[in-house]
């Protein structure tokens, strides 16, 4: 079994933990991941406009490139005396280490940037291929969207996912997208309704409607759900007034093969039976984008729309690491995440080999008390390990 580097990686983790990165603020964190690749000897750090941090390790031969990819941001933490610990302590206790991202996904970029540095110390950099470690910024909010500055500068032939799995293989998940539809109608007195057209009443006939529509499904992958997740009228508050404007956003979870145009066809369907039967009804359906800061003064944006992906057991790729995974004494077990990655876009918008493969579990993330196993940790490392040598073996 190769080395786990147990300290090592522990270490870094508690390092990584200690920098608070909200999206749009992982400075500190940027930089001591770029400090932590130089001490581990990788031949080459980039830090790319967005802020993301690409370590490189070239081996003596030409060959495939291999990207691990974790994201160095977290989500906020809204009230740090609700922790039994220091949110950004990194703090160890009964075998694990405790912090925001500490699961999601401090951890996993350490244990891939420890593993990289394992594996060329181990082969003497002797193999055929490029290892790229990316700590990846602005996940949490843009699934994939910083990602694509990697994938086109460093065009990698396999990409390996390190979102909590509990050391189970991953060759798939479901897309999201945020769907919004507005509703318009005519302003007017509330002590005079009728001269008006109530906006809120038009978006509960269209809602009625959209709760009438069966989701699709997946045999692998489930449902392809669609959830109303907030409401709001124009003009809020209404006093005395017949709203003029309602938007709601849906969040839909995609399947393997839906693209932009089937996802909006059942609601356009809605809205356009709707206003044959209503001329007062007006309404309209767009995928939600957003534009936010990055730390280094660049600008990120993009719609919300991030695709699914699926590999098959029977993949060449799947099969080999999954082999190396068992030989390293590692048992995964062949699933898919329940939630979007950046394989959103490696797998969903590149067509790139992408599996996804971190210690932690998966319900662990966004949590009060937010901890990794430290052995998980240790195994993360190995298995990391194992499947750089399945992928550059084959």
């Amino acid at each position: 079994m190769v080395e786990s580097y147990g300290d090592t990686v522990t270490e870094l983790t508690r390092e990584l933990v200690r920098c608070p990165s909200v999206s749009g603020e992982e400075s500190a964190v940027a930089e001591a991941l770029k400090k932590a690749m130089e001490s581990l000897d990788f031949d080459e750090v980039h830090r790319d406009r967005f802020g993301n941090i690409i370590g490189v390790i070239k081996g003596s031969r030409p060959g495939p490139c291999v990207l691990l990819d974790g994201h160095i941001d977290t989500v906020p933490v809204p009230d740090a005396s609700v922790w039994s610990v220091p949110p950004f302590s990194g703090e160890v206790r009964e075998g694990r280490v405790y912090g925001r991202g500490a699961s999601d996904m401090k951890g996993a970029v350490a244990a891939m940037t420890v593993a990289a540095s394992a594996f060329a110390r181990s082969t003497n950099r002797d193999f055929a291929g490029t290892i790229c470690v990316a700590g990846v910024v602005h996940e949490e909010c843009f699934e994939g969207v910083a990602a694509r500055e990697i994938s086109q500068q460093f065009k990698p032939d396999y990409v390996i996912i390190g979102e909590a799995s509990e050391l189970n293989l991953k060759i798939g998940q479901r897309g999201r997208a945020e769907i919004v539809v507005e509703t318009d109608g005519v302003p007017a007195h509330s002590a005079n309704p009728e001269k008006g057209v109530n906006a809120v009443h038009s978006m509960t006939r269209l809602i009625r409607r959209m709760e009438e529509i069966e989701p699709d499904s997946h045999p692998i992958l489930g449902d392809g759900i669609c959830v109303l997740t907030d409401i709001k009228s124009t003009p809020y508050p209404g006093a005395s007034v017949v709203p003029s404007n309602c938007r709601v956003t849906y969040d839909r979870r995609l399947l393997v093969g839906e693209d932009r145009d089937s996802v909006l066809a059942p609601f356009e369907k809605a809205i356009a039976e709707l206003k044959l039967a209503d001329s007062d009804f007006e309404a309209r359906v767009y995928f939600a984008s957003d534009e936010q800061p990055c730390y280094t003064g660049a600008a990120i944006e993009g719609t919300r729309f991030f695709p699914a992906w699926l590999y098959g057991e029977e993949e060449g790729f799947v099969a080999a690491v999954l082999a190396e995974l068992q030989q390293a004494g590692l048992k995964p077990a062949i699933s898919h995440y329940a939630f979007c990655t950046n394989g959103s876009h490696y797998a969903g918008e590149a067509g790139i080999a992408t599996l996804g493969f971190g210690p932690s579990r998966e319900n662990l993330a966004h949590t009060i008390d937010e901890y990794i196993e430290i052995e998980q940790l240790q195994q993360g490392v190995v298995g990391y390990q194992a499947i750089l040598k399945g992928l550059l073996n084959l």
